[in-house]
């Protein structure tokens, strides 16, 4: 059975750099154009949670360290 992960992100320290989309290895992370956080950003979001795979690499490239992954 495939690892399955849980990511959040502090979507007010969010500044949308798009560094965790372009490491994500299941392409599940966009950039919310529908959200401005409190810094003025588009924030990232997971769509498709359900397909996350708790590999971390979102996390390991977040240069402003604003997302936690688990596994389950």
């Amino acid at each position: 059975m495939a690892k399955k992960g849980k990511v959040t992100f502090d979507q007010d320290r969010c500044k949308g750099c798009e560094l965790c989309v372009s490491v994500c290895p299941v392409k599940i992370i966009e950039i919310d154009k529908h959200t401005i956080n409190k810094k003025g950003y588009n924030p990232a979001v997971v769509n498709e949670m359900d397909k996350c795979i708790g590999c971390a690499s979102c996390a390991t490239m977040c240069p402003d360290v604003v997302i936690t992954v688990e596994q389950e």
